[in-house]
């Protein structure tokens, strides 16, 4: 009798052990972990200081009484227009036989600050106007070897607008000058009707507007005796508008005359276009909401859009302004949020950066050299070619050589 085969009873335990154990290898086996990746493209970088703002006016005018008298009630309320030689007040000269002598002398002191201040406008206009003149002849200068090509379209830009810039000043000086001029007339008037006071009821003394402005505030609008100097009318121009903004000094360093400005969160639909005028020389301290001591400069933009489209802001409205301190063409970027920082190494400066880049199905660790970076991109110097895939912000999982899978977003 012939005994039953015990080989195929063998072959299929040794199969079931096989499968058990790839089972196992396979349950055991580390998982790809999941990333998310961006290309790493070539473009146009630009670094911005973005900080909040607020309007006003770049020149304001404070109409006071030039000499003490009575105020009849004023019947200009905020908002009103003034033309420039308009009525603002009207003062009765109130002169005590004791005190002729002593108001004849302050109006002879005030005259005499007045025309100070006069020569001192008519230099700052002569001197705005020399500024001009060498800012037009170096923005020529600049287009005729931008024709030639030495020079090149950004310098080109700065000249010209250093020469807009200019211009403004001009204006702005000129219109000093004109309210300079305006106080001396004041103070001439006003002197005049200290000597020529009748003995009996003085007559009226009219308060004239320097500039044509509209009136910002009512000091003193009910009647009353009012000393000489004291404030009556507050006016300015609503369309000379400049934006004021208040950066930390490592900020500040950074911007230049004449940078682009973007001017947000108005409450208009898009952005208003401005540009850099002056950053003031001195700075200042300025205790932050934490309570730290922060060491801050002033910045002043002019507005370079239309005034049809930001006709609704007034003086001290709060905006942002996103200041361009860097730009560059044709350079590598990748999302900020790829970059982090490699452990720093005995010698070294503790500044080296590094991105893991997808190569197959393997994560790779890529030391690189930053150029600079904003709230969304960093300019890649040296390290990583323009279309490499990097991940977006690495799970601590990820490391060099390390399996991963691209998750679809």
């Amino acid at each position: 009798m012939k005994l039953p085969s015990l080989r195929p009873a063998w072959l299929a335990g040794g199969a079931a052990t096989l499968g058990a154990v790839a089972v196992l290898a396979w349950a055991f086996m580390p998982r790809p972990v999941e990333v998310e990746v961006a290309a790493a493209v070539t473009g146009r970088f630009e670094a911005t200081v973005e900080e909040d703002a607020k309007t006003r006016l770049r020149d304001r005018y404070v109409v006071s009484a030039p000499l003490a008298g009575q105020l009849a009630r004023i019947g200009l309320r905020e908002g009103d227009t003034v033309a420039a030689g308009a009525v603002v007040a009207l003062l009765t000269p109130v002169l005590s036989p004791m005190l002729d002598e002593r108001t004849r002398r302050e109006q002879q002191a005030r005259l005499e600050v007045t025309e100070a201040q006069l020569q001192r406008a008519g230099a700052r206009r002569e001197g705005a106007r020399v500024a001009l003149l060498q800012a037009r002849n170096d923005a020529q200068r600049s287009e005729q070897l931008a024709k030639q090509g030495f020079v090149s379209a950004t310098r080109l830009e700065s000249d010209r607008l250093a020469a807009l810039a200019a211009q403004k000043e001009l204006d702005a000086a000129s219109s000093d000058r004109s309210a300079a001029g305006h106080e001396v007339e004041q103070a001439r008037a006003a002197l005049g009707a200290v000597r020529n006071a009748p003995a009996g009821a003085p007559r009226a003394f009219a308060v004239r507007s320097p500039v044509s402005a509209r009136v910002l505030r009512v000091v003193q609008a009910s009647e009353a005796t009012v000393a000489l100097g004291a404030p009556l009318v507050e006016l300015g121009d609503v369309a000379g508008l400049e934006v004021v903004a208040e950066l930390l000094t490592t900020d500040a360093l950074q911007v230049r005359t004449g940078a682009p400005v973007a001017i947000e969160h108005w409450g208009g639909e898009t952005a208003l276009r401005g540009r850099v005028r002056l950053v003031e020389p001195g700075a200042f301290t300025k205790v932050s909401a934490l309570g730290v001591e922060e060491q801050r400069v002033r910045v002043l933009v002019d507005l370079a859009s239309p005034p049809a489209e930001w006709s609704a802001l007034g003086d001290g409205y709060r905006v942002t302004v996103r200041i361009l301190t860097m730009a560059k063409d044709g350079v590598t970027k990748v999302p900020v949020s790829a970059v982090f920082p490699l452990p720093s190494s005995p010698g070294s400066d503790g500044s080296r950066m590094g991105v893991f880049i997808v190569e197959g199905s393997r994560a790779r660790l890529v030391p690189v050299a930053l150029g600079a970076r904003n709230a969304a991109e960093a300019w890649v110097r040296e390290g990583l070619p323009a279309g490499a895939r990097v991940i977006v912000y690495p799970p601590p999982a990820v490391a060099d050589g390390v399996r991963v899978k691209v998750r679809v977003v």
